[in-house]
């Protein structure tokens, strides 16, 4: 844990809370700019200060991350949750994971094979929902 006075910079600080694997990745997000405070890019160098609120992008996934407490050595996952406070809202979090998921068709067990008029229903139904999605 760091002290008030260590100066601790976010690209450290976001791999030792466990937003990013490494640090080289965390690094890599800041110069991107996509790890912004007051909705400004910061560099990988930044200072960390308590208090402080980052808005974080991690591909689609997008989080808000408020610092409570310095922590400059990667720690196990419950003990980091207690040096940040996540105040991303509830349709970011998990709203990208919709966009994974594609409807599956099911059928029930022991059915067998589908006829040839199921199986141009099933086709017309997929077909529908590809064109939505246009």
């Amino acid at each position: 844990m760091a002290a008030d006075s260590d100066k601790l910079r976010i690209d450290k600080y976001l791999w030792a809370i466990r937003i990013f694997k490494t640090r080289s990745l965390a690094t890599e997000a800041c110069k991107a700019g996509r790890v912004k405070l007051n909705g400004q890019s910061v560099k990988p160098s930044a200072v960390v200060k308590m208090g402080d609120t980052y808005h974080i992008q991690k591909g689609v996934e997008k989080k808000v991350v408020k610092v409570t407490g310095l922590l400059d050595k990667r720690v196990d996952a419950k003990t980091a949750a207690g040096f940040y406070e996540d105040l991303t809202p509830v349709e970011d979090t998990y709203g990208f994971k919709a966009a994974f998921n594609a409807p599956v068709l099911k059928r029930d067990r022991g059915t067998g094979r589908p006829t040839k008029k199921e199986r141009r229903e099933i086709d017309g139904l997929q077909s529908d929902w590809w064109e939505e999605d246009d």
